[in-house]
Formats: structure tokens, sequence, C-alpha cells
């Protein structure tokens, strides 16, 4: 402490000499002299969130694909990257030219099947036929029409149908490609848009649900949200979070910004942003010591969660009492 009363001693002994160089008009040639006059601001240690530079991508909470069905020509897909759909929407079609054979080949059985029938219901009624030859025709009959329709069920099995809604993400496969069983063709997103947390291993004792995230989001600026949902699993000495932030734009879905999340507290020193005053890159404060007298002291400072406060990394002494600068 006696160092600061020293320089407090300088700053007074100098501030005459000041007052004189400005020809008695009671300012100096650049700056009006700091006065003691104005509220007052105790430094003090206060718990604060402890952030850490994390990894984050705009996402959604699920993404859902659609997969071919059956085997054949893409021959239609009604949408593209980035449109909106809903679920159960038609959005394209597959045709295996191989079914149109066989249900072609199926419904000539199914008719002539039937033919045999009202034949044989014909002669039973006149009692030409026993029960017994009407019922064989009449299971003949039954058995085309259960192939006509189950070669018409696999047929229909070729309409592209949404999944789920929300917008197209990935398109990949042109309208007339051939296809097969299981190949993807589009990847729609479904659910709430996210963002999807990458945290070292190390931060996952001290982040949890609940914990607070920042952002730079794209065309907004800073926002604030909370972690909604951790993945219990390590993967790569990653863990997966998933963060709720009002106002995040799905518009470019795999995005990356720049996040922050609050992992754990710490103590440091936070003063009102009013009470700093930055001239030529610089920042300073007014300190007050116990005589009264007042010195401009220069500090470093970083941003802090807390709304209208700034950390103060050097310059300052928990205990020190500052003042806002007259205005001039």
């Amino acid at each position: 402490m006696g160092i600061r009363q020293f320089l407090f001693g300088i700053a007074a002994a100098m501030l005459p000499l000041a007052v004189g160089a400005c020809g008695g008009n009671g300012e100096a040639a650049g700056e009006a002299p700091v006065k003691a006059e104005g509220a007052r601001f105790t430094v003090q240690l206060a718990d604060t969130p402890d952030w850490k530079d994390v990894s984050a991508e705009i996402a959604t909470v699920d993404q859902a694909q659609v997969l071919a069905r059956i085997p054949g020509i893409l021959t239609s897909l009604t949408v593209k990257e980035g449109d909106l759909v809903s679920k159960g929407q038609v959005i394209g079609r597959i045709v295996d030219s191989q079914l149109g054979y066989q249900e072609a080949a199926m419904r000539a059985q199914a008719v002539q099947a039937k033919a045999e029938l009202d034949r044989a219901q014909f002669l039973y009624d006149n009692g030409v036929y026993s029960k017994a030859r009407l019922e064989q025709a009449q299971a003949a009959a039954d058995a085309a029409k259960a192939q006509q329709n189950a070669v018409r069920a696999v047929s229909g099995q070729g309409a592209l149908l949404a999944p789920a809604s929300g917008r197209v993400l990935t398109a990949d496969v042109p309208a007339g490609s051939p296809v097969a069983p299981g190949m993807p063709i589009l990847t729609i997103t479904a659910g709430a848009t996210v963002l999807k947390l990458e945290l070292p291993e190390s931060l996952a004792a001290t982040v949890q649900r609940g914990s607070q995230v920042t952002a730079d989001m794209p065309g907004v600026g800073d926002g604030k949200g909370r972690i909604t949902k951790l993945y219990p699993a390590v993967k790569g000495g990653q863990v997966r979070a998933d963060a709720v932030l009002p106002g995040l734009d799905n518009a470019l879905i795999g995005r990356r910004i720049a996040a922050q999340v609050a992992a754990g507290e710490r103590k440091a020193m936070l003063v009102p942003e009013s009470y700093v005053t930055t001239a030529y890159g610089i920042d300073t404060v007014v300190v007050v010591d116990e005589d009264g007298a007042a010195a401009s002291v220069p500090v470093q400072t970083a941003p802090n969660g807390e709304e209208g406060m700034l950390e103060v990394l050097s310059g300052l002494s928990a205990g020190d009492v500052l003042v806002k600068k007259a205005e001039k």
C-alpha cells in the first residue's frame, strides 16, 4: 500500500503544476483534473462463471433420412436442398420396370381366376359341380387376388415420403439415377434448432444441464442460452451437448460459430463498465485513496458474461474504491 500512497502523492504534487500550466483557467492543456466527486464503487472479489471456448455447430435436434425401399430408377424428385417439407409429403418416386411386368401378369391371372370362379359358381348352381370344386375355384381366385395386391404394395413403396416436417439438408441423388434398397436419397432436418457443442472431456464434471452458453450468432450478435441436454458418452475425448439460444438462425444448418460455456465458477474482480474510461486503446479507472486524493490508474479488462460489468485482470486490488470520472 506504501507504493500506491507514493503514487497518489506524486499525482497530488503535480496537480498544482498542471493547473498553473493551463494559465489559471483550472484545466491542463489536455485533460481536466480528475475530481473525487461522484458515485463510488468498492472493488471486491466476486463469484463469476468460468467461461471456456468450445466448438459449436448450428443443427437440429434430429435428422431424418429418406431411404430407397425398392430397387429401380429415381424417376422424379420434387424438392431440392433448402426446401421445407411436411411429414408424409410425397417428394419423389422410384420405378422398377420389373414390378410393372409382374403387376400386369398378376392382374391377368386374377382376371382369369375370377372368370373360372364365375364359371364354377354357375355350374355349382346348376348341380354340375360339387361344393368342393367351387371352393377350389374360390381359393384360386383369392390367391391370384392376393398376389396382385402384394405386387401392387411393393410397387407403392417406390413413393418417397418425408418422414418428418423440416428442411431438406442434402439431396445428393439426382432424378434419373439408379438406386438400391437402403440407399439414402435425402436428409431432412427434424425438430427444433439447437447449438451442438463439443466439450473436452475434462469439462464433463463442471458442465451440466442448465449451464450458461454464449455464442456469436450470425446476423444477431451475442446470444445467450443454456444447455438442455448432455449426451452420456465420450467419443474421441469429446462430450456432446445441445444448447438452446433464442433467435438462433437455421438457414445454414451445419455452420460453425464461436461459443463459450460456463464451466463452474471462479473468483474475479468485476467493476461496472461506467467506471471504466477508454482512450487511445488504454482503459483507466479513477481510484480514491484513504485521504480522498484521486488518481487515474490504467487497468487491463476483459468482457464478462454479467450484463454491464467488466472483469479487471490487473491494475486493481480488492478493497480499492473507484469513483466515476467527472464529465466535462
